[in-house]
């Protein structure tokens, strides 16, 4: 495989360094991206980076996965306006294992092949580093006027900023030189890929190693994404998409991909996916003759849940959306953990509901009329159970004096009470 080619039909090259495409094809190679560790789990938003490396390794070439442990002490000015929180090492660590754990799903760290991926803490070889050697060996190599030519540091010090630049952030893009020098030095490490946002950084690099090493390095950047609507790729209402099931729920990240629109789910698919171009272009075809049926958004939310998370979460998180579509039954709304059921129901009526009155037994007219507003009266809920219109936790409700205990509780603590085809409210019992 072509990996220049590849990230090129995909869509996944901003720039390229003369020459990078005839070392990869020339030699296996070693290249490397950087990773933030300043939250114990990547988003969305990194997706883009970790394809690349996946593609990288698939290619036949060594994935080098770098957390900035003492990168993610300094903060990166690139794209910010603003200095980030900075963190000790002992959260660092905890989030690079964590991290670890999630690229593990992408990259090979374990097999016996030459070119199995591998993960490195710039904090291992920066810690060790006194100030005045940095200076000497590193900081006399770079010159302030080739530092402040980066877009990254113009933006900072000029009039768009009006807290400036502190001297940790501005010595940023030697600290991740210097990242790049080491790689080459012990891993025999050529390239350096990241967001259009870092080629600054990395040429930094490129260019301490041919002023320090003289050697040859290359550098290779993907775009940032974006929606079709000019909207931040990667944010919802409630935040960041993260891999973390705990963050987010394998249901809320398959809704995500499952709601994009027609022209973004074209483009994420070749990015976020590893179908062939064969594959795409027969969805695409597909998609365009019932572009209401959602094939391309369908196909794309499984290909990328079942990578991030698993098959039985992608099949999971699909029950859970048949729900709202009067698909579901009692036995789906049983076996769905008390996050994915909350993120189902969400934005959904809640009513809060004693102990004591599950505890005791109580009618469904009683709960619905005289312990919840569900109703306003019991006369308009006998009307709708006659109409066969009522259901509690999707079973329809024959007789409207049906006693509820607490054997009926979802989770322990929830009855889900629907009357008509769309209209669902939540009782919270505690």
């Amino acid at each position: 495989m072509n990996f220049v080619e590849e990230l090129k039909w995909r869509g996944m090259i901003h720039d390229i360094m003369p020459g990078t495409e005839e070392l990869l094809n020339k030699e296996r190679t070693s290249g490397y991206i950087g990773f933030d560790p300043t939250a114990d789990s990547l988003h969305i938003g990194h997706m883009v980076q970790v394809m690349m490396l996946m593609h990288f390794q698939r290619a036949g070439h060594t994935p080098i996965a770098l957390v900035g442990g003492a990168t993610g002490m300094i903060g990166d000015p690139s794209g910010k306006s603003e200095e980030r929180n900075l963190l000790d090492e002992t959260s660092l660590r905890r989030n690079q294992e964590a991290i670890k754990i999630q690229l593990a799903k992408f990259l090979d760290f374990k097999s016996d092949k030459p070119n199995k991926a591998l993960m490195v803490n710039n904090y291992d070889w920066m810690k060790d580093f006194s100030f005045l050697a940095f200076i000497r060996d590193i900081g006399k190599h770079i010159t302030v006027n080739y530092m402040m030519s980066k877009d990254s540091v113009k933006k900072r010090i000029g009039s768009e900023s009006k807290d400036g630049m502190s001297f940790t952030e501005f010595s940023y893009q030697l600290v991740q030189g210097t990242d790049f020098l080491h790689l080459y030095n012990n891993f025999s490490c050529k390239l350096q890929m990241g967001g259009s946002d870092q080629w600054g950084n990395i040429v930094t690099g490129t260019e301490l190693i041919r002023r320090k090493a003289g050697g040859e390095a290359f550098a290779l950047t993907c775009p940032l994404i974006t929606k079709a609507d000019g909207n931040k790729f990667g944010k919802t209402e409630s935040g960041n998409v993260w891999l973390d099931p705990g963050k987010t729920t394998p249901y809320q990240f398959y809704q995500f991909w499952l709601n994009v629109s027609d022209e973004d789910a074209a483009k994420y698919i070749k990015i976020f996916t590893i179908l062939s171009q064969e594959e795409i272009g027969a969805i695409t075809l597909e998609h365009s003759k019932a572009p209401h049926e959602r094939l391309l958004q369908r196909r794309l939310a499984e290909e990328v849940t079942v990578m991030v998370h698993s098959r039985e979460d992608y099949e999971g998180a699909v029950e859970a959306s048949q729900i709202l579509f009067g698909k579901g039954t009692t036995e789906s709304l049983r076996k769905m953990n008390e996050s994915t059921f909350l993120a189902v129901f969400e934005g959904v009526p809640v009513f809060e509901i004693g102990n004591e009155i599950i505890d005791g037994g109580v009618s469904i007219a009683d709960l619905c009329a005289e312990h919840s507003q569900v109703f306003t009266s019991k006369g308009e809920l006998r009307r709708l159970v006659q109409g066969g219109g009522l259901s509690l936790n999707k079973e329809k409700v024959e007789n409207a004096e049906m006693i509820v205990g607490r054997e009926l509780l979802l989770n322990g603590k929830y009855l889900l009470v629907q009357k008509g085809k769309k209209n669902y409210f939540l009782l919270k019992v505690g």
